[in-house]
This record gives structure tokens, sequence and C-alpha cells, in this order.
């Protein structure tokens, strides 16, 4: 029998994202997937709720991805909300309304368990290994940092700073000046040092950045002659200086970046120096698994046919 058509959505504070493959072996086998930047953490207004225009934009997202999920049966579907819908005070509305889009439940669910996802999608694309891995995803509204083996998830912190909220916060109207990489880094690691505190006790040999701004950033670095898939210390320390240089996100010369990531770029650039400080890092290597394929994966798990 062919293995079920899955599909998993992830609803972040960037980007809503549609994955939908099968699980053949144990392996994932990717038939379709597809983004697209709604940055509904932009999108809160000072009250805490989520405005209307972006709510609709968000639905509209789901409306289309609905369309291509015709051939997915309703079982085989799920899809989670993260950090930008857990603070929104008008949550309710959108997660009925996107339920009722998509034909199947919208779990609103917490940084631990985003964390848990996070692991589990990097970990379920990597060979093999007994290696302790580290894993940090850098989203729009928080950052997941995870610490484990193989496929076991041995600790899990979430920060609510992200690549949107540090861009609005810290680089208004676009400038990328030096004294606004300072406040924003320094914000970022005065969020991070209580939570990063208990994993430093814990040993990592292998250190990955999972999703967008690991993923921006790793191709910024590439556009400048630095390796594929790979951001060291020294390298990110070269792109800030470049981003300071340009002064603006509408100077930038990174050909590599797309369009829609250059407004939160300075953001995501100086949470991530922020991160290489606090768990003195000097590597990470970018990698493909994220949220979206952790949830496929524990899809799978939980089907009649695997149990």
């Amino acid at each position: 029998m062919k293995a079920p058509l899955l599909a998993t959505i992830d609803i972040g504070s960037n980007s809503i994202l549609l994955l939908m493959g099968r699980i053949v072996n144990g392996r994932l086998q990717i038939e379709h997937q597809r983004k697209e930047t709604i940055r509904l953490g932009g999108a809160l207004d000072p009250s805490g709720n989520l405005q209307p225009q972006a709510l609709e934009r968000g639905l509209d997202c789901l409306r289309r991805y609905a369309g291509l999920m015709t051939q997915v049966a309703p079982e085989h579907r799920r899809a989670v909300a993260t950090q930008t819908l857990r603070e929104a005070h008008n949550r309710d509305i959108f997660l009925s309304q996107a339920r009722t889009i998509l034909g199947c439940a919208v779990e609103l669910i917490s940084g631990e368990r985003e964390a848990t996802l996070i692991y589990q999608g990097v970990s379920s694309l990597l060979p093999d290994s007994t290696a302790p891995r580290l894993v940090i995803d850098i989203g729009g509204r928080s950052t997941e940092i995870c610490i484990g083996r193989h496929h076991t998830l041995q600790a899990a912190i979430s920060c609510p700073i992200g690549s949107v909220a540090w861009a609005q916060r810290f680089f208004d109207q676009g400038t990328l000046a030096a004294s606004c990489f300072e406040a924003a880094q320094a914000a970022a690691q005065a969020a991070l040092q209580p939570h990063v505190a208990p994993l430093q006790a814990l040993p990592w040999q292998q250190v990955f950045g999972s999703s967008g701004t690991a993923g921006a950033i790793g191709k910024a670095l590439h556009q400048m002659g630095h390796p594929a898939g790979e951001i060291s210390r020294t390298a990110l320390h070269q792109l800030r200086a470049q981003l300071i240089q340009a002064g603006h996100i509408q100077h930038l010369p990174l050909p590599g970046v797309r369009e829609e990531l250059r407004p939160v770029i300075g953001g995501g650039v100086s949470i991530m120096c922020a991160v290489f400080d606090a768990l003195q890092l000097q590597h990470m290597r970018v990698a493909q698994g994220a949220l979206r394929h952790g949830l496929m994966f524990e899809l799978y798990q939980s089907l009649p046919l695997h149990a």
C-alpha cells in the first residue's frame, strides 16, 4: 500500500509554510512545499491585537494552501501556530477561521513544544550520529535553542526575541547603524542569558541553525565568498560590518538575500551575533529540517497504520 500523502503547516511570525510529502521507510519524500512571507509578527497593534489586514493576509494564504491540499485527507493534515498568535489577544478569531479553511485543527503550541518539533525536524533530516547536537532557530518573534543526541531531545528553551520584533524595535525605518546593532545585541544577550545558563552545563559537538534567519545569513555569507551552508563567527561579524557600511536596507549589496527578508535582516543578524556570544560559538551549519518537518514525522507516528 502506498504511503499516505501528509501535509503540515507552520503559521509563524514571519512566514506561513506548507509541507506536503510521504514517509517511506522512515524517510521523508517531499512532494510539494511552499513559503509565503506574511509577517504576522509585525502586525500586532499597541493593544496586542493582530491587525485586521494582517489577519486577512494570513487567512488568504491558508485558503491558497487549502487549494493545494485537496488530495490530502483531513486526518492527514496538521497545522500549528507559534509566537505571534501566542501573544495576540484576538488569536481565537484567527484560529477558528483557520480551522474552517484548512479542515483540521490548528494547534497553538508553547515555546517548549515548538523547540521539540524544531529539534525533531532538524534531526530527522540529518545523517545518523551519536554526537550531541545544538540546534538554534531564530524566528520572527521567538528563538528556540535545543540540545539532543540523534532523535532524542535533552533540553530546550524558548526566548521571546526574533528577527521581526528586533527589526521593528531597533532598526526602525530600515536604518542599519552601528549603534542600532550594539543596542539590539545587548538587549538580545540580556534576554537570552537566564535561558541559556542551564544549557551551558550540557555538551555539544555539532551546531545547526534552522529556518529562515540561519538560511538567509548562510546565503548572504555564500554571496560574500564563504562556504555554502556555513556560518562562522568571523564571517558573521564581516556580514554585520557590511550591513553597517550599507547604512540602510535599501543599499544592501546582497543579491543572495530574498527581497522579503531584507527588512528583518538587521534584527536576525543582531540576534545571531548575540547567540554566538552567549553560547561562545565559533561555527554553525545551516540545517534543512525545521518545525514543519518535525510536525510531519509526529503526524506520521500518530497514524493508526503506523501504530
